[in-house]
């Protein structure tokens, strides 16, 4: 390191008068006539040694920087759990670390620096940007609060939850019915009792072939596949059969199969995994011929991704009012549904960030179980006394069997093709304290 000058010259020898020489040598050597002893030779000869030792090491381990006021002789610092190695330091003039100088800083700092207040002078923009990209996939989700099955009518609507695109991971957002019952969990059969001719088992009997029906004719997968809905016909009385078969085979605006079962068809729409969220209550009375009346009140929701021919139908006419039907078949030894005929055609998986949509039923049926001591009628078989369906996110006035639910990302296609836009009032699916109301015209969803 530079040392200081001396302010004032230091005289030239030392034996000049006045006592410039303060050693008293004259300008001798004081050192001249030292002789060192063994220990002083000793000593030197161990520091000497460690001088060379350390330089070795620090010629293949260079010291860390130490970091504020630790000395250099610390060591190197411990090493990074990431396990990235320790850049060579740099020294100034007094052997100080200084930090390493990086180039490329600068010109990021500046970019995003800019970007910054573009952004802020354009906040719609980078809202509007953030919803169609990011918001949809990875916007805070709420939980929805879980829901028990219906015990009543209730007196409100579900409250409102976060609006956001359901796709194929998270086909539940921005529903109330997240928080739903699945499946058969929402059948929550009364407590049996004697009515009329029949005992509380014959009752509690009835009660579950109804329950059979409702899962066998709504969350059969083959069924909401496009497929025939044989466990459900088998359950159904012999009249109300023949005509859920002849209304299959032949559908029609009078004749609709949709009005028994719920079906999809799959070229056009594919169920999301097998769950559908149910939420509804079941109740029974006597009637005036001592038989037995069992109501019903039930919302399916049913989520769906695009099948193979989404798009080409969304931008073309709505199917004609016949279609193809899948063919008769027995139902397979052991119950259960038969495989559907003719539609099910293989489609590739979908990423999870598919566009997905819901379609919601609401059913309210009534179904009686006769006397069978005063009508020939078969006791275990169920019939249908009233029945109203009210399918929401369903094209209109299309009448070939299924259910046609609309994306959103064909909207644009969508636009441009004639008939069966919704035209009419806004109702709220999920709002099950209004009864349904059979309206003219094709009306419009509040949420989906």
């Amino acid at each position: 390191m530079p040392i200081a000058e001396d302010p004032r010259p230091r005289p030239a020898g030392g034996d000049r008068p006045g006592g410039s020489d303060p050693s008293g040598t004259g300008g001798k050597d004081p050192f001249t006539d030292l002789a060192p002893d063994d220990a002083l030779v000793r000593d030197a000869a161990a520091e000497e040694r460690s001088g060379r030792t350390l330089a070795a090491r620090w010629k293949h381990t260079p010291p860390a920087d130490p970091g504020g006021n630790r000395p250099v002789h610390d060591g190197p610092a411990p090493a990074r759990r990431s396990g990235r190695k320790p850049e060579p330091l740099e020294f100034d003039a007094w052997g100080n670390a200084v930090p390493r100088r990086r180039a490329w800083r600068a010109p990021v700092y500046t970019v995003l620096t800019a970007a910054v207040l573009l952004a802020a002078l354009n906040t719609d923009g980078l809202r509007g940007w953030y919803a169609d990209h990011v918001g949809g996939l990875f916007a805070a989700h709420t939980p929805v609060p879980t829901v028990a099955p219906e015990t009543a009518k209730p007196t409100s609507a579900p409250p409102k939850v976060d609006e956001q695109q359901p796709t194929v991971a998270h086909p539940w957002a921005g529903s109330p019915a997240e928080g739903w019952p699945t499946g058969a969990e929402a059948f929550v059969l009364p407590e049996a009792q004697a009515t009329g001719v029949f005992s509380a088992a014959q009752v509690a009997a009835q009660l579950q072939s109804v329950k059979d029906y409702l899962i066998a004719a709504n969350l059969d997968p083959q069924v909401i596949a496009g497929g025939r809905p044989d466990a459900a016909l088998a359950l159904l009385e012999r009249h109300d059969q023949d005509g859920a078969k002849s209304a299959l085979e032949h559908p029609s605006k009078e004749n609709d199969p949709t009005d028994f079962f719920s079906r999809f068809d799959p070229r056009e729409a594919i169920a999301v995994g097998d769950t559908v969220k149910v939420q509804g209550r079941m109740t029974f009375e006597g009637d005036g011929d001592k038989g037995v009346l069992i109501h019903t009140d039930f919302s399916f929701v049913y989520p769906l991704r695009p099948g193979p021919e989404a798009a080409k139908r969304a931008g073309s006419p709505q199917p004609a009012t016949r279609a193809p039907q899948p063919t008769k078949s027995a139902a397979p030894q052991g119950g259960g549904t038969a495989k559907p005929v003719g539609l099910l055609v293989p489609t590739d998986d979908v990423a999870g960030d598919t566009w997905t949509t819901r379609t919601i039923v609401r059913r309210v049926d009534t179904f009686r179980f006769y006397d069978p001591g005063r009508y020939q009628v078969q006791p275990k078989k169920v019939v249908y006394d009233k029945s109203q369906t009210s399918p929401a996110n369903s094209a209109c006035d299309v009448y070939d069997g299924f259910f046609h639910p609309q994306f959103d990302q064909f909207a644009a296609l969508q636009q441009d093709t004639p008939g069966s836009r919704p035209t009419g009032p806004a109702v709220d699916p999920y709002d099950r304290s209004k009864d349904v109301e059979q309206a003219e015209g094709c009306g419009t969803v509040s949420r989906n």
